[in-house]
């Protein structure tokens, strides 16, 4: 007999609350500039497993970074892939704001 979930009552294999979680996040990313003229790429509003979410992010782009502060920041500048990645991951695509 299989677990049901608490939050939905369906049973875990066809629970979906974990993607609709995703789906229902509000993402903001934008670029900030720190010494050195260093540019970091911020994602902000992942609310769960942002260590996790940012350990994926690092490798699908190829780039260093950390998750601190409730902030994912990834070294250099990543605006124009990082919407295809984060929808691929799970994300909305129209909850995403890219500035």
């Amino acid at each position: 007999m299989s677990k049901i979930c608490s939050k939905c009552g369906l049973p875990e294999e066809l629970c979906t609350c974990g993607v609709r979680e995703r789906e229902d996040q509000k993402i903001s990313v934008f670029l900030e500039t720190r010494r050195f003229g260093k540019k970091i790429t911020v994602v902000g509003g992942i609310d769960d497993n942002g260590k996790e979410v940012a350990k994926k992010l690092k490798s699908k782009l190829a780039c260093g970074g950390t998750f601190k502060g409730g902030k994912i920041e990834l070294q250099g500048d990543h605006r124009g892939r990082i919407m295809d990645v984060l929808v691929k991951m799970g994300f909305d695509k129209s909850m995403i704001d890219i500035m």
